[in-house]
C-alpha cells in the first residue's frame, strides 16, 4: 500500500495496523511537502518517498492507496488512483458531496477496483454485537435512533473549518453519526429538519439533524466540533420494549460501555475485539485479495453523503463542493 498524505491519522489508521495484518505492507508515502514526507517515512520505516501524489499512484509496485487528504481532495485522487488500477481505502467522509461520491463509486465499478470508506468503527466486534441485539427482537419494534459525535476542536484555522476543503462539523463529526443510524437501522432516513451553529457563513461548528425512517421510526443526529456539548461520542436505540446505549462506539478498544434495558432486565456488556483500524485493514485486504464484501463500500458511502447533503440544505447552508 501507498499512503497519500502524511496526515496525523495515517500512523494509527494504516502504518501500525499494517504491522498486525499479514499481507499488508506500507511501501511508499507522498505528501504535498516532500520534506514532510521524508520525515514521516524515516519515523515510520517506510522505504520509498515519492515526489508527489501522481508519482505514488503511478508506482507499479503499489497495489492499493490509503487516502488521508483533506475532504475536498478525496474524489479527485481516489478517482485518479482507481483509474491507475489501484484499490482505494479512503478516509471518511469519502467525498465533498453525494455527486462526487457517486462518480467515485461508478469509477470503482467500471475499473473493477475496491473502494472502501474508512468508517473503522463498523469493523469492531462491538458493532456486530449491537446489530445482533437489535435483530433479536429483544427491544421490540425499533422506534428511535440517535447518533452523537461531539468533541472540542476550537481551532478556527484548522482545515476542518475550511469550506474550500469541504470542512464543517457535519462532515468531520456528523458523518460518523449518520453512519451509526444508517448501519444500525438498515434503512435510508429522510432529513426532516436541521439547525446549525456556524463558525462562518458556510461552516458549521455544530449541527442537530432530525430524521424520519421509511418504517416510521424517528432519529436525531448531533455533531459538534465547538459548542456547549463538549464531548459526546455515543449512540442510542429505543424500542417499544426497551433501549440500548453505547458509549464510545468509534474506538471501543480504548474504552466502551454497552447498556441494555429490556423486559429481561438491565445489563452492561463489554465486547472484546481487535482494534478498529486493524480490523478495518484486515477487511480491506480480504476485499482486495478475496473479493469479500465490506459494510462500508462505495455504495454505502454514496448513501451516507446524501444524508449529509440533505442536512446542510435543511439547515439553510450549501452542501460542500457546490
Amino acid at each position: 500500500m501507498g499512503a497519500l498524505g502524511a496526515a496525523r491519522i495515517t500512523p494509527a489508521a494504516l502504518v501500525r495496523p499494517a504491522a498486525e495484518v499479514d499481507g499488508v505492507r506500507v511501501g511508499a508515502v507522498a505528501a504535498r511537502d516532500v520534506a514532510r514526507a521524508q520525515r514521516f517515512a524515516e519515523r515510520h520505516g517506510i522505504a520509498r518517498v515519492c515526489r508527489d501524489y501522481a508519482e505514488l499512484i503511478a508506482d507499479p509496485e503499489i497495489d492499493a492507496i490509503y487516502i488521508a487528504l483533506p475532504n475536498g481532495l478525496h474524489a479527485e485522487w481516489s478517482i485518479r488512483a482507481l483509474e491507475a488500477g489501484k484499490h482505494v481505502l479512503c478516509e471518511k467522509p469519502m467525498a465533498a458531496n453525494a455527486d462526487e461520491a457517486r462518480r467515485m463509486a461508478d469509477v470503482a465499478a467500471a475499473t473493477g477496483r475496491v473502494l472502501v470508506e474508512a468508517f473503522h468503527w463498523r469493523y469492531h466486534r462491538l458493532s456486530e454485537r449491537v446489530l445482533e441485539i437489535l435483530r433479536s427482537g429483544e427491544l421490540g419494534r425499533l422506534e428511535r435512533f440517535e447518533g452523537n459525535m461531539c468533541f472540542p476542536l476550537p481551532l478556527p484555522r484548522d482545515i476542518r473549518y475550511r469550506y474550500d476543503l469541504a470542512g464543517g462539523a457535519m462532515m468531520d463529526a456528523g458523518c460518523y453519526a449518520v453512519s451509526f443510524v444508517r448501519q444500525l437501522s438498515g434503512q435510508e432516513p429522510e432529513v426532516v429538519g436541521a439547525r446549525a451553529k456556524r463558525a462562518a457563513r458556510d461552516i458549521d461548528r455544530a449541527m442537530q439533524v432530525d430524521l424520519r425512517f421509511p418504517d416510521g421510526a424517528r432519529g436525531r443526529l448531533r455533531a459538534s466540533m465547538w459548542s456547549w456539548r463538549l464531548l459526546d461520542i455515543s449512540l442510542r436505540v429505543v424500542g417499544e420494549g426497551g433501549e440500548l446505549r453505547v458509549l464510545n462506539p468509534v474506538m471501543p478498544q480504548l474504552f466502551h460501555r454497552l447498556r441494555v434495558r429490556s423486559a429481561a432486565g438491565r445489563r452492561v456488556e463489554q465486547v472484546r475485539g481487535e482494534g478498529t483500524y486493524a480490523a478495518q485493514l484486515r477487511a480491506f485486504r480480504a476485499a482486495v485479495q478475496d473479493g469479500r464484501p465490506v459494510p462500508t463500500d462505495a455504495e454505502d458511502a454514496v448513501a451516507n453523503m446524501r444524508v449529509i447533503d440533505a442536512a446542510y440544505r435543511a439547515a439553510g447552508m450549501r452542501a460542500r463542493g457546490t
